[in-house]
């Protein structure tokens, strides 16, 4: 379970049903910046905590998450970005989606702890559910997926991170990436250890998993963590030009290759999706957690103060 890494985020209210979403107005549209002419593909839409750029022309859409001051992922983040997905991916116009931030410095800081401390078991598990939901429909999209990390990329943002089909990371010493659940006394779900498995290795999950690493810009790179790492103020264009060169691939070769590849992952959590749930559900009620998530949080919070 992938939590947030010493970062700093208010709390969240509790989302009541999976369907629908408070302060929410998905669909709304307005004119993209610069105005112009492109018709749809040049309308801004998304949510209060999305923001969707779509270009009709070159068939990609740009997907920005803007939940200040980290992007921790709120059960409301969390529904916001599977719908608004889901969304490009009914319009046929879109093949491509770059995922990237609209918050200064960091990409995602991962789990937003409020939603695991001192709530009750119905809420950890649509929680959960969340989670698993937005992890199944990234990495089984149709569409490609580029990561145009621009920020600080631990723990949750990293399981966006590894779902595309492509990163580009920023090369800014203090932009760390990876999974760190140990160093907060948890694991990682079975089905992210599995991804980290298939992107860097059984040898180099095995030790970065243990020890909780995040990965400096460099390093990333070198264990294949990222597949390039550019100056800041590029991985946007960089972005684009990767997705320029995956559409360049016929789209039913790429989707069946795609699936071909993933399938036996995503599979396995599909089968025991349930299980999992629970295990979370049980994990996160242990008085020993809640005792820990609950010093965590109040440091961060001395810390703010």
């Amino acid at each position: 379970m992938a939590l947030a890494s010493g970062v700093r985020f208010p709390a969240r209210a509790l989302l009541r049903p999976w369907s629908l979403l408070r302060d929410t107005t998905l669909g709304r549209s307005e004119p993209a910046a610069g105005g112009g002419g492109g018709g749809d593909g040049a309308r801004l839409f998304g949510s209060q905590r999305v923001l969707v750029e779509p270009d009709a022309a070159s068939g990609v859409a740009v997907m920005k998450f803007r939940n200040p001051p980290v992007n921790s992922l709120s059960l409301e983040l969390l529904t916001e970005l599977v719908i608004s997905l889901e969304k490009v991916e009914n319009d046929k116009t879109f093949r491509g989606v770059i995922l990237t931030s609209a918050c200064p410095r960091v990409f995602s800081a991962g789990l937003d702890l409020t939603e695991l401390c001192g709530r009750n078991p119905a809420h950890y598990t649509e929680y959960w559910k969340a989670v698993q939901e937005l992890w199944l429909r990234t990495y089984l999209s149709s569409l490609v997926l580029v990561a145009a990390i621009n920020g600080a990329c631990p723990a949750g943002g990293c399981i966006i991170a590894l779902a595309c089909d492509c990163r580009v990371l920023a090369d800014n010493p203090k932009y760390h990436i990876g999974l760190n659940e140990t160093l907060l006394g948890i694991t990682t779900p079975f089905w992210l250890k599995d991804t980290y498995v298939n992107t860097i290795g059984h040898r180099a999950s095995e030790q970065a998993l243990q020890l909780g690493s995040l990965f400096p810009p460099s390093e990333a790179l070198q264990v294949g963590l990222v597949d390039q790492v550019v100056p800041e103020d590029q991985v946007l264009s960089t972005a684009l030009s990767e997705m320029a060169r995956w559409l360049a691939v016929p789209d039913h070769a790429r989707q069946l290759t795609k699936t071909m590849m993933r399938k036996a992952t995503a599979d396995r959590l599909l089968r025991q999706r349930d299980a999992d749930i629970q295990n979370f559900v049980s994990f996160i009620c242990r008085d020993s957690i809640q005792k820990s998530l609950q010093v965590y949080l109040e440091k961060l919070r001395q810390r703010k103060g």
